[in-house]
């Protein structure tokens, strides 16, 4: 089983940023199209965006313009800057190819946003 490896989580006011990082396999990263997800307590896992492996990107509504996904092909990883951070954008956050397959969700990292 691989698992990706996400960090850069944590507790943050409203209006803060956080940056998250997710590590993958190069066999990953470098052919797939990479994704980042988040789970909040009692809902599914959903998407929040996309990022091809030349670096174009999409996004759901509720987090375009506050967010940004990035990628540094030299280590493997994908970011996410998370600007202007609002209570409803609490949940934990993974990464995963898309689409994602079950063996490579790792353990995400929680982001939790006070108002």
């Amino acid at each position: 089983q691989v698992q990706l490896v996400e960090s850069g989580g944590g507790l943050v006011q409203a209006g803060g940023s956080l940056r998250l990082s997710c590590a993958a396999p190069g066999y990953i990263f470098r052919s797939n199209l990479m994704g980042w997800f988040r789970q909040a307590p009692g809902k599914q896992r959903s998407m929040v965006g996309t990022i091809t492996t030349s670096g174009d990107t999409d996004y759901v509504n509720s987090v375009k313009g506050r967010f940004t996904i990035s990628r540094d092909n030299a280590k493997n990883t994908v970011y996410l800057q998370m600007d202007n951070l609002k209570p409803e954008d609490s949940a934990v956050y993974y990464c995963n190819q898309v689409p994602a397959k079950s063996d490579y969700w790792g353990q995400g990292t929680q982001v939790t946003v006070s108002s």
